[in-house]
């Protein structure tokens, strides 16, 4: 049956898609590597190490106070339960790395917003 032009574009597309799948593997295997000897070079040269690495030590903890409440968990849907759990993550691990990490809190942990987190991260445990 004769096929439309669109049709025919897709195909030609997708069989070049197909054709340059190893090319683009290759390349992305090659700057993988490149990445990881610029990584080893850096460490080399450099023998304080990675800022992102840096020692506890270094950090000034500061007097403000970050307190969530999660006590309003029990009236979100679970996607906004889910998405509030990221959020938290998202904010200990930046408080980790920052230079003056704020003291924080979770109150009211439970309901819902507990069991996404034993289910989804459960190292949350070990958070100090």
């Amino acid at each position: 049956e004769p096929m439309s032009k669109r049709q025919r574009k897709k195909l030609l597309k997708q069989k070049q898609w197909e054709e340059q799948k190893d090319l683009r593997r290759q390349k992305r295997k090659e700057k993988r590597q490149k990445r990881k000897l610029e990584r080893q070079s850096k460490l080399d040269s450099n023998d304080e190490g990675n800022d992102r690495k840096r020692t506890r030590r270094e950090a000034v903890p500061s007097t403000l106070r970050l307190i969530v409440d999660c006590s309003f968990d029990d009236l979100m849907v679970l996607k906004d339960v889910k998405k509030l759990h990221k959020q938290i993550q998202r904010c200990y691990a930046e408080n980790r790395k920052a230079f003056h990490p704020v003291q924080f809190y979770l109150t009211s942990h439970g309901g819902q917003l507990k069991s996404n987190m034993n289910e989804n991260d459960k190292g949350w445990v070990n958070w100090k």
